[in-house]
Order: structure tokens, then sequence, then C-alpha cells
């Protein structure tokens, strides 16, 4: 393997394997639906017209926590490498690109329908559907399921460009980033001084029409990918292929997913794709089962010949000493979507505290929208108020904090407990005698005096610090 890597691939022996234990009964997918609809997470798009499809927006702790996984993602696969740059391509590309790539003939999902409840489903994942009149069954189980005979359905949203509709102005909205980055493979290796092995990562909106969306964020027809081609020599796909499996994996490690919720599936020969001699996915047990959280796929050199076949531009690499070759491609590939929802599944617990329940996110605070609260002890009390918005006005300029004066003490701790803010700041009687504060840790509830003038420099080291579930492993 190059040199060109940043870090040794770890040992495949420390990747788990299939057999975990199921997930904690306390995590169900509607207390996380819940959760983020109290919280100003997640909405449902358009509600005031009765909503549209698996459809969401984002309320202000749902961007910043989506901001915050995207910014961690970029970190660790181009600020912390030196081989691998960034792209932004276009949404909407010359529809050749999809003929090239294959996604006009081939992107489809077996279709049917059912004459008696006129809903639709996936032929080939009939087993998890529910009838439309007894939700109890499968379709076509019931005596009065009539379904028709599976087609073929495109998942890729047509749209028109230009102030003329006709044929020539047909065009779709990109059901992937990943072609967006093929198609500039040659921009990048020329100004970027780039050899293989090096890598493309792109972040951005992708569009599938599904059949079935559903389960919440999970499997939504507009979602935000994350994606890096990684161009290596023929020779090393094999290796490079291991190493982005082993990889991936200790980023979610590092973000705080236990090890016990997460693990590594190869795909057999009838699940690859044509193209991929390899496939593996990191799946995450959500509330709903085990299911993908990342895909890692060598991909081969198809889609860079696929692209010159269709555009007449040769995309290979050619050395200085003459060597030529087409690149073959390693694809680590996820949504912010799954992630999110993945890490609000393992952060979610309940727990009885002073007879009370509470219920807390244990984010990882990089992943945490709100770094920490600063809470005046009596909103009322002059003192207490203008030093904890001093210290407010301090922090900000450096992390997202919050302060909040509303209502008694034991609330706005609840409440900053289930948006996952790790700390929280309470300015107090102490404080208006020896400048020191209480923080208080949202995982142990231990409390700790500060003096007010280090709240900073405390603040920016506890986030530097690596961090780990004290749900277990």
């Amino acid at each position: 393997m190059s040199s060109a890597s940043t870090r040794s691939a770890p040992d495949r022996a420390s990747v788990p394997s299939a057999q975990m234990p199921d997930a904690e009964a306390t995590v169900t997918m509607d207390k996380i639906v819940s959760l983020c609809r109290r919280r100003g997470f997640v909405f449902q798009s358009s509600e005031i017209y009765g909503g549209l499809g698996s459809t969401y927006d984002y309320g202000h702790y749902g961007v910043l926590m989506k901001t915050n996984i995207r910014s961690l993602w970029l970190r660790a696969m181009v600020q912390e490498r030196d081989d691998i740059v960034a792209l932004d391509s276009a949404i909407i590309l010359n529809p050749r690109v999809w003929e090239a790539s294959g996604h006009v003939a081939g992107f489809v999902d077996p279709l049917v329908d059912c004459r008696t409840c006129k809903l639709r489903f996936r032929a080939d994942k009939l087993d998890d559907a529910r009838c439309g009149k007894r939700p109890s069954k499968r379709p076509g189980e019931h005596s009065e399921c009539d379904l028709t005979e599976p087609r073929q359905f495109n998942l890729m949203f047509e749209t028109q460009v230009g102030a003329m509709q006709d044929e020539s102005s047909g065009a779709y909205l990109r059901p992937e980033t990943a072609q967006g980055i093929f198609i500039n493979f040659k921009n990048v290796l020329q100004l970027a001084r780039r050899k293989p092995p090096f890598g493309i990562a792109q972040t951005g909106k992708s569009f599938r029409n599904e059949i079935t969306p559903g389960n919440f964020l999970f499997r939504v027809r507009e979602f935000e990918q994350m994606e890096m081609e990684f161009f290596v020599p023929p020779g090393e796909a094999e290796q490079w292929y291991e190493y982005w499996i082993a990889e991936r994996l200790r980023w979610y490690r590092d973000l705080g997913l236990r090890d016990a919720n997460i693990r590594v599936r190869e795909h057999d020969a009838s699940e690859r794709s044509h193209y991929s001699s390899a496939t593996s996915d990191l799946e995450y047990l959500y509330p709903i089962g085990w299911q993908e959280l990342e895909g890692i796929a060598n991909r081969g050199d198809y889609d860079l010949t696929q692209h010159t076949e269709f555009s007449g531009t040769k995309l290979e690499y050619v050395g200085p000493d003459g060597e030529r070759y087409t690149p073959h491609v390693v694809e680590p590939a996820v949504s912010i979507e799954r992630i999110f929802v993945a890490l609000l599944c393992d952060g979610y617990d309940e727990e009885v505290v002073g007879e009370r329940e509470r219920t807390v996110l244990r984010l990882h605070p990089r992943v945490a929208p709100v770094k920490a609260a600063i809470l005046p002890l009596i909103p009322r009390d002059e003192g207490m108020a203008s030093r904890a918005l001093a210290l407010y006005e301090d922090l900000r300029r450096h992390h997202v904090v919050e302060h909040d004066d509303s209502g008694q003490i034991g609330r706005r701790y609840r409440r900053q407990d289930e948006i996952g803010t790790p700390w929280a700041f309470t300015i107090d009687e102490q404080t208006l005698e020896d400048d020191t504060v209480t923080v208080r840790d949202r995982d142990s509830l231990a409390q700790e005096r500060l003096p007010i003038g280090g709240v900073r420099t405390w603040l920016d080291t506890a986030l530097e610090q690596p961090w780990r579930s004290p749900k277990g492993e």
C-alpha cells in the first residue's frame, strides 16, 4: 500500500462479526420521532398543508447536529489527510452522464400495485410491507388482495432544463453524488497535481423516488450524501478496500457508537452490483433491526471506463515514465440522515434521578448541537444575570452555546439533557463571592467549581478529549 495514506489499516480481526446482542428495549423509533419533534430537531415538511410523504424539515438543533456530522466527516476525509481533495459538483448534470453510469437503464426497483387498496409496494420487499386492508398481513396474503405483475420503476426524478419542454430539455435530479466525482476525475488529476492512490470527497443532496419510503429519516426521497471515491492502481484495490472498511468503522467508534450496535456484513455475489468485485455494509442496530448505515464498495474501473466510452475523453492515469492505466475505485458512501438517526438511537437514554424520570441524549460532545449551556441560578438577580450574559457572549464567539434563564433550574437542566448538551455552567451565589461557576456533566451529573475566567479554556480542552458512551459497549 502506498505511503500516501495518513494511517495504517487496522487489523481486520478487530472488525466485529454479525453476531451481536439485541438493542436496548428502551429505544424505539416512536420515541426518537417524538423527541425530534418536541425539541425541534426535525419537523414534518409542509405540515400545515398535511405534509408530503417522507419529507422532513430540520429545525435549529437538527441543523446544528447535521452540520457537526458533515464537518467531522470532512475533517476525517479531507482536513486530516494529504491524499483526498474536496469537490462540489452540480445537482443537475448532462443526461448523458446517467446513460453512461447505467442509471437510465438500470436504476430500477420492481413495483407492484394492489388493485384493492391502491397501495404500491416493492416486489422484492413484500416481506417487510403491510397489507393496506389488514396491516397484520403482508401484501398478497389477505383474501381481497389483488396484486399486479411486477414492473420496473426508475427511481430518478425527471425535470426540464430551459424555457422549452421537449425531448432535448429532459434532465434528472442526481440520485447520487458519485458520478459528479467521476466526470471531474481528469480535472482533479491535472489541477490538484494528484496521482493514485488519491480520493475525491463530496457532500450534497441526492434524490430518489423511492416506492416505499418510511421509518422516519431512514429512507427518504431527498437526502444528503457523503461519498468519497478513492482511485487506486488496479493491483492495490483489494488492499484499499479492506483499509477503508476498517477506517470507516474506526470513525464511527470514535463518534461513540457502541460496538454492540455496529457490525460489518459482506455482500454475497447475488447482492453485489454487476461491476463490484466486493461490497460490505457497516450495519447499525436501529430500532427496526440491523440496517445499512454505510456501504463500502470495490467498484473496479467500471465508472471511469463507462464515462471514457460515452464522452470520448480518456479518464486514465499516465505516469511520468509512460505508465498508463485506468484506476480502480474504492467507495465509502453514506447519508447524513442515517448517521443522524444512528447517533440519536445510540445516545437516547431514560433514567430516574431523584424520583423523576430523565430523558437524555448521550451524544459525543463534538456531535452535540449545543456544546454548553450558561444558566443563571436566579435570573432576576442582576449580579447573576449580568455575569451569565458576559460568559455567554465570550463563549459564543468560539462554540455553539446557549443562554437559558427561563424556568426553574431543574427544568432548564432537563431541556439541555434532551438536546444532548454535554455541560452546563451555572452562575450562583458563590459566583458573586469568588468568581467561580459550577460545571455540571450531562452523563454523570457530577459537578465541580471552576474560575469563571477559565471556563473557555476548560471547554476547549474538554471538546478535544476522546469520548466513549457511558451506556457501555
